[in-house]
């Protein structure tokens, strides 16, 4: 079993998920199915399977052309996202089976960057990619919920194993930990994890994955009980006390940033 990561556009990833026992393989979020099935000839194996977590075009601009080449391709994808992921086959709802050959995992209802956005969680891989929901240090953009949905969406992916690998949309990490260090400037492993990120950008190496475990002790959008962070959001928003209040404003300036 492996997962190899195909970066895409600009500082995007799909994500390639190869069964070893039957040689099938799932591809996670294709915006650019060239690069994807390059690597698919590169790993010798056979494409049965995409994995949409959301309908932006940088996630699944390049299903059409995957279906081009391999017609008999199951596409599967949030039933929630009303018909916008192209080329779907296998509609989903939260808690339904996906499988890749012999892999078995499991779809999971994270909206609020989208009103369809899903995980997908595979236990015997101990990983799950979260699209544009949870990034390393950071999370999604509020397109088409509100800060409460994506609070309830952040706390299923955390309620998940912390030794849980995962695997994210988007490079976006060395400026998520220095927007984090803004707000919780003494959080040791922070500051660790920006060092070693800033490090190995430079050596033109990628980030991902992290874990849930990890997240946990420096993203700031899953640490709301932060005293460190309570205290400076105090100083430019006084009085927050709800979770989903904080967030929101965490969220704010992660905006403005």
């Amino acid at each position: 079993m492996a997962i190899i990561e195909v970066p895409q556009l600009a500082d995007n990833f799909a994500y390639l998920i190869i069964d070893d026992a039957t040689g099938e393989a799932g591809v996670v979020d294709c915006a650019e199915a060239a690069k994807v099935l390059a690597a698919v000839k590169r790993q010798n194996v056979k494409l049965t399977t995409v994995l949409s977590t959301h309908w932006h075009y940088d996630h699944v601009g390049g299903n059409k052309d995957l279906l081009a080449t391999i017609p008999n391709l199951r596409i599967y994808g949030a039933r929630a996202e009303n018909g916008r992921i192209p080329g779907l086959t296998d509609p989903i709802d939260d808690g339904d089976e996906v499988r890749v050959g012999s892999l078995h995992g499991r779809a999971i209802g994270i909206p609020a960057h989208t009103n369809g956005h899903v995980a997908y969680y595979f236990p015997s891989l101990k990983a799950v990619f979260s699209g544009d929901t949870l990034f390393i240090a950071g999370c999604g953009r509020l397109f088409e919920g509100g800060a409460a949905t994506m609070v309830k969406s952040l706390s299923k992916l955390a309620a998940l194993p912390d030794d849980t690998r995962v695997y994210c949309g988007h490079e976006y990490t060395v400026k998520n930990l220095a927007f984090a260090l803004t707000l919780e400037p003494g959080n040791r492993a922070l500051a660790a994890k920006y060092q070693w990120a800033q490090r190995v950008r430079q050596e033109g190496k990628w980030t991902v994955p992290s874990t849930i475990g990890a997240e946990k002790q420096f993203n700031p959008f899953l640490r709301t009980d932060s005293p460190e962070i309570r205290a400076n959001l105090a100083k430019v928003a006084p009085g927050l006390e709800d979770p989903v209040a904080i967030f929101a404003k965490i969220r704010e300036l992660k905006d403005n940033y």
